[in-house]
Parts: C-alpha cells; sequence; structure tokens
C-alpha cells in the first residue's frame, strides 16, 4: 500500500496487487480558501483535476470545509463515489449530492471491501456513545447542529495484510474508546496518520495581552502534541505520520498568525521525533505530493523544510492582501440588520430550548463598521434581545462579547446556507472578549 500526502488533511491511498491499482481519495481541499475565505494554503498547493481523473473513491471524514472543500469538489470527476459515514443528520450527503456526486454511506464499524482485496472501516469517532461526548464538550450543542453526536469519523483501510490508520480531527479524549476498539480489531497497524494541530479561535481571537496570547498558544500547541503522543502510544502503528489543519490566515486575519499555537509540520515532527522512542514507532515525514511506500518503509524523497522567510514573504505580499468574500458586499444599514435579528433569536431560543441550556450570561454582538455603532444583547435565558449603547455594556456583568464584520453578521443571520457562526469562529473572523 502506498500514502500519498497531497494537502493538510488531503492524501491518496493506493493499493496494487497484480497490476490492478484502487486509489482512495481522502477529505479533498486542493484549492482556494476555506472557512469563509480565512484559510488559506502553504505551500499552495498545484492542483490539477486531470491528475485525479483515475480515482476509485472518494472518502470524506466529516463536513468542515477543510476536509469537504466544495471548491475542491466541484472541479472532479461526477461519476467517483464518495464514501462517508452513515450520520443520522444528512448535512454532508446532501452537501456532496448536491454537488452532482453519488454517496455511499457505511454504517459505523463495518468493515467494507471496496475493490480487490482493499476494504474500509469508518468509525464514529465517539463510538456512538453520547455520554461520552457530552462529558467532553457538551455534546448537546453538537447534537443540534447535527442532529448526531458524531460530528467526525476515523477511518481504517486495509487489504488483508497491512492497516492504515487515519484519525482525522478526532480529539483523542473523545476518540479513545473508538481507538481502543480499533486497536483490538486490528492488533498489527503499519501506518497511522495524525493530526498535530488543535484548530480553533482560542488564543488569537481573544482581547488577551501578547503575552498572555503567546503563552496561552504554547499551551495549547503542547496538549495537542501530547494527544498526538498518546494516539501513537495506544495505537502502536509501526510508522506514524503527522498531517492535517496545515494552514495559514490570511486577509486582515494574516496578523493573528504568530498567536494561533498551531505549529509547523516541520516543528510537530520533531516534537514527536523527540518525544517517542523511534525503534517503537517511526516517524515519516512528507512533503506535498510526496510518498511512503507502505511495504518498505521508504519515502519517495526526503523532506525539504519550509524556508520560514519565505513564507512570511508570501503572507505579507500576498495572503494578507486577499479580501474575504463578504469584504465585497456592500455596508448594509443597521435597519436592514435589525430586520433579520428577530428570526435569528427565534432560532437561538428554539435550540436553547432543546438542549436545556441556560445562562446568566448575555452574549453582545458588536459590529466593527457600519453607518453607527450596533450593538446588540442577547439573553441566554429567554429574556429576549435589545439594542445597546457602548455605555451599556458595562451593565452586563457576565457577557461575551462578540465582535465582527456587520456584512459577516448579515450573512450568518440569513443562516447556515449562506454562513454558518461554526465557520466564522474556526475561520477567526470573531473576536471575543469574556467578562465576569
Amino acid at each position: 500500500m502506498k500514502i500519498t500526502q497531497l494537502n493538510s488533511a488531503s492524501n491518496m491511498i493506493e493499493d496494487s496487487i497484480s497490476g490492478s491499482n484502487v486509489k482512495i481519495l481522502c477529505d479533498p481541499w486542493l484549492e482556494g480558501e476555506e472557512y469563509l475565505g480565512s484559510w488559506a494554503m502553504y505551500p499552495p498547493y498545484n492542483f490539477k483535476p486531470e491528475n485525479f481523473s483515475d480515482v476509485d473513491f472518494i472518502y470524506i471524514s466529516h463536513i468542515h470545509p477543510d476536509h469537504s472543500s466544495a471548491n475542491t469538489l466541484s472541479k472532479l470527476g461526477k461519476k467517483i463515489p464518495v464514501l462517508i459515514h452513515n450520520f443520522p443528520e444528512k448535512s454532508l450527503k446532501n452537501k456532496i449530492e448536491n454537488l452532482g456526486f453519488k454517496t455511499i454511506e457505511l454504517e459505523h464499524g463495518v468493515r467494507t471491501r471496496l475493490k480487490n482485496n482493499l476494504h474500509v472501516n469508518i468509525m464514529a469517532a465517539d463510538n456512538c456513545d453520547p455520554n461520552v461526548c457530552g462529558k467532553i464538550m457538551g455534546c448537546g450543542l453538537s447534537e443540534v447542529r447535527f442532529k448526531t453526536t458524531q460530528i467526525d469519523t476515523m477511518v481504517i483501510f486495509d487489504n488483508g495484510k497491512q492497516v492504515i490508520v487515519n484519525t482525522n480531527d478526532c480529539p483523542f479524549d473523545i476518540a479513545k474508546n473508538t481507538a481502543t476498539i480499533v486497536k483490538s480489531l486490528y492488533h498489527k497497524i503499519d501506518a497511522l496518520l495524525i493530526g498535530y494541530v488543535a484548530a480553533s479561535s482560542w488564543p488569537h481571537c481573544y482581547n488577551l495581552s501578547e503575552a498572555e496570547k503567546e503563552e496561552e498558544a504554547r499551551k495549547k500547541q503542547n496538549a495537542k502534541l501530547e494527544t498526538a503522543k498518546k494516539y501513537i502510544e495506544l495505537l502502536q502503528p509501526k510508522y506514524y505520520i503527522p498531517f492535517a489543519g496545515r494552514y495559514t490566515l490570511c486577509g486582515k486575519n494574516a496578523v493573528l498568525n504568530p498567536y494561533r499555537g498551531e505549529p509547523e509540520l516541520e516543528d510537530a515532527f520533531e516534537w514527536l521525533r523527540d518525544n517517542i522512542e523511534q525503534k517503537k514507532y517511526l516517524g515519516v515525514i512528507l512533503n506535498n505530493d510526496c510518498w511512503l511506500d507502505v511495504d518498505t518503509g521508504n519515502a519517495n524523497k526526503n523532506y525539504v523544510p519550509i524556508n520560514k522567510n519565505e513564507k512570511k514573504d508570501y503572507v505579507n505580499n500576498i495572503l494578507s492582501r486577499k479580501k474575504l468574500p463578504y469584504e465585497n458586499e456592500p455596508i448594509p444599514i443597521t435597519s436592514e440588520i435589525l430586520g433579520l435579528i428577530p428570526k435569528a433569536y427565534e432560532n437561538f431560543e428554539k435550540i436553547r430550548r432543546k438542549i436545556g441550556w441556560i445562562s446568566d450570561a448575555t452574549i453582545i454582538l458588536k459590529t466593527t463598521n457600519g453607518d453607527d455603532d450596533l450593538i446588540i444583547a442577547i439573553s441566554c435565558n429567554g429574556n429576549g434581545f435589545s439594542k445597546i449603547s457602548n455605555d451599556d455594556i458595562k451593565k452586563y456583568k457576565v457577557r461575551m462579547i462578540l465582535s465582527l464584520d456587520i456584512r459577516l453578521l448579515k450573512w450568518l443571520l440569513y443562516g447556515p446556507d449562506k454562513a454558518h457562526w461554526s465557520d466564522a469562529d474556526l475561520g477567526s473572523h470573531l473576536r471575543y472578549e469574556r467578562v465576569g
């Protein structure tokens, strides 16, 4: 079997028997920016759709756009079947089928033959156990958006002799039970694709001092690398390959890059190499379009680290100058935004009551541009919303202030078909200030 690294979480799994090849493209994001235009690629990826004309299957782990890029998928052949988990909520299925593909929904934990002797087994990250997910991250919020706690999946490919495990974005604490089952089913794991980045809006989008952001970023980075180590020690692969979550913020968000707490690939690899016994589990690092032969353990090329000065110049001269999609929109007038809020609040209340969540905190939406200062206070206990002044903010002793571009707010108020709050958050478009 062979693993070719493409970009971030995107890779190609290949198996060859008697001259007959099987190719599976995993989690394609190969062109353009994602998360409302904020996540860019570095190094840039030279995407040529014709190079993927012989792909037999596409596997997509979950709905996040860096794993299911509509821009990329739209340029791939629509006759390629797409493998997904049979999620109870069909957002991912609908997204893919609306792009013209046929989906194959596979049940949790069922080893399925694809072609020749290549098999796939897709496992829900929480092993279909809401109690696990709820204890860690509050599954209620996840269930409201996705109608299930099964947001992410890990996948196992095997040909009867070799086993490749891909943990995707599955957090270790949530997926530990699933990973333990994987190890019990597949005693000998040849290669493990393991994430090394905890992509989130913390700490760079929060109202912290520069020193505080640097310290919290360091803690975040180390915590994620420790969980990568735990995955490796639990699954005990012959080879492990750090991958996924490799992105650079662009546009006006580029200034936040130094405070994300998300290391460069080679820095993460060095940490893992220094903290994991290489005689037991051998680390492999791959450039884009380079591959590992799982049979021999050989990569086709030695890894070439990025030149950090060249990256800095690229960010400053190219990525930082990109306009985010909503910045091409006209500035809406205040009355237009106020007209959208009642319906959005009604939807918020339905969700809040459904999951039984109540809080004394007040969410305060504060726009950063517009024809006047638009500030909306939103109750989290059913007491409605109101337009307030800047001087009124301090009256709310427990509050979370979300500052954002008024054009983005308009998109968000229109609903998830236009823009989703989770994408705005992961895309670092929101600025947070917590008080109380």
